[in-house]
């Protein structure tokens, strides 16, 4: 490993490179306090370096290069770079305002990164291998039922089940993410549908383990979004906050898309057991990972004691800053569950209940989930049974909605935004865009129950583009509960999610009773999404409102 000096003089700072193969030189010239021109002179062979701890955090540069100003006596910031006082080994003294930084190779790449940034990514990740396990029975349903002689009525129960933990668990993953914060309780929901996804296989021939086991897994999955909401609020900065909520939730859809690619060709060459196995390892290998960077913060401030001691001050000073912050709200959160308690009592549930403008979000929460749940569970087997696709095809098919989500989102995001900069009322916006993410899908499941003669692709494009679509209700629904009442939300988002997680039970379920006793898809499928997204359009443009309420008891 190459070492490399820096001394900073008066008007030049020259960085020599020695080893037994090769020498080079750097020349950094300085024409200003806050300017250096880097010079590098020929050597025979090529060498990279990166800054090992000298560079602080952005947010913490602008606060620290004020000391620049205070002579060359003085430890100061150059280009966000702290230069510190050599060590009493170099015999240099003060006089000729020497100083040095530590540069030396870094590996893996990622080891500098800011820790918030890290936690966000493998947030993200997670949510990632969220989706991937919700949608892996939908393809893997096709070859078990014909494995077991399970019927629709069967396949609908059984898919149905992981719904019957994700409802349950709405309200209390959001309790014990504030009484334990969102870090401890997303590690433990991982491991815990991980290693319930895992025992499927085992269990498949046993109906009551096997709901168990997917019970399981709803459950594990119920509690990621509010502990991913409360991990973004403790870590991230408020100007970043925004970003880092999309780039996190912007991991289910790449599960939906992910699961949905890899799952047939993992059954066809493995069987459909491989796909429960190796999704289940993928999400322990996070917990692992995700553990293990959870004790980054002390072991890197450990390996660059090694390096630089006294740069390794500096980053270890860095990095307590950080641990401080976090241990001062996990402190507080401890130290205040008397307060927790007296809090939820004072919750105004009563008030809520009053309100047209809630009830509108609840029943459109509820409509939305109806559509949207029954596609995710059955659209594979509609596309395998009804068009005669195979199955690798079927899925392949089945990724189109969720693919075409990810760019319908940004557009209805900029179009709301849009109209509400150019004056138009918040509340016409909120049902405008609702009113497109109902309106849509309800037209073209009208297009493709009709017998019109429509071609396959035909049909397919139909759905994908409905369902893509229904994308709007980012922008109009999911945007409400902010709008009414900031401070409530996320109390507003754990009452309406839970109320939209029945349709994931009753929904699926009676799909496939439907199923059996129709063999129409047209009845089962369709027919009950085209009901409740019709009557949702008519409630939200009659009673929906973005206009801020107090909910005060005594209103």
């Amino acid at each position: 490993m190459a070492k490399f000096t820096t001394r900073l003089d008066n008007n030049f700072c020259f960085l020599s490179h020695n080893t037994s193969t090769s020498q080079s030189s750097i020349l950094l010239n300085r024409t200003s306090r806050k300017n250096l021109q880097l010079q590098l002179s020929p050597s025979k062979h090529r060498f990279n370096f990166n800054v090992l701890c000298s560079i602080k955090e952005k947010e913490n540069v602008k606060g620290e290069i004020e000391k620049v100003g205070g002579g060359a006596s003085g430890g100061g910031l150059v280009n966000g770079v702290r230069v510190e006082e050599l060590d009493r080994k170099t015999g240099l003294g003060r006089e000729n305002a020497s100083k040095e930084a530590g540069f030396d190779l870094v590996w893996p790449p990622w080891k500098n990164t800011p820790q918030r940034y890290k936690l966000i990514g493998t947030t993200s990740l997670a949510f990632v291998i969220c989706n991937m396990d919700k949608v892996n029975l939908s393809v893997a349903i096709i070859p078990m039922s014909h494995q077991f002689g399970w019927n629709s009525s069967v396949a609908g129960v059984v898919q149905s089940s992981f719904f019957w933990g994700y409802a349950l668990s709405q309200l209390p993953g959001g309790w014990l993410s504030k009484l334990f914060g969102g870090r401890k309780v997303i590690e433990i929901g991982v491991l815990a549908w991980s290693l319930a996804t895992a025992l499927v296989p085992v269990l498949a021939g046993f109906m009551p383990g096997l709901l168990l086991s997917r019970v399981l897994v709803g459950i594990g999955e119920g509690v990621s979004p509010s502990a991913a909401t409360d991990l973004i609020a403790r870590s991230i900065p408020l100007e970043e906050r925004s970003r880092a909520v999309s780039f996190v939730f912007g991991g289910l859809s790449v599960g939906s898309v992910t699961g949905l690619l890899v799952a047939p060709t993992l059954i066809q060459n493995l069987g459909w057991e491989s796909v429960f196995y190796l999704f289940g390892l993928l999400g322990i290998w996070w917990y692992l990972g995700f553990h293990f960077l959870g004790k980054g913060l002390a072991s890197d401030a450990v390996e660059v004691e090694h390096v630089a001691p006294l740069q390794s001050a500096n980053l270890h000073k860095s990095w307590n800053n950080s641990l401080e912050e976090l241990a001062q709200t996990k402190t507080s959160w401890s130290n205040t569950q008397e307060e927790l308690r007296a809090s939820l009592k004072d919750v105004p549930w009563k008030a809520f209940f009053r309100r047209p403008a809630v009830w509108a979000m609840i029943y459109a929460h509820f409509c939305g989930s109806w559509g949207h749940y029954t596609c995710l569970s059955w659209l594979p087997t509609f596309f395998s049974e009804e068009l005669n696709l195979n199955l690798r095809e079927a899925a392949w098919v089945s990724i189109l909605p969720p693919l075409a989500s990810v760019f319908v989102t940004s557009i209805a995001a900029q179009f709301a935004d849009n109209l509400i900069a150019n004056g138009v009322e918040t509340t016409t916006v909120r049902k405008i865009c609702q009113a497109i993410s109902f309106l849509s899908p309800a037209t073209c499941m009208i297009l493709s129950s009709l017998d019109l003669g429509l071609q396959p692709w035909e049909i397919v494009g139909f759905l994908s583009c409905g369902l893509a679509l229904s994308s709007f209700a980012l922008s109009g629904l999911y945007c409400t509960h902010q709008d009414i009442s900031p401070e409530y939300a996320s109390i507003l988002l754990g009452i309406t999610n839970t109320v939209g997680a029945v349709p994931g039970i009753v929904g699926v379920a009676l799909t496939g009773f439907l199923l059996d006793s129709t063999h129409s898809w047209s009845m089962s499928l369709f027919a009950p999404s085209i009901f409740f997204y019709l009557t949702g359009t008519i409630v939200w443009l009659a009673f929906a409102s973005s206009k801020p309420q107090s909910f005060s008891e005594s209103d």
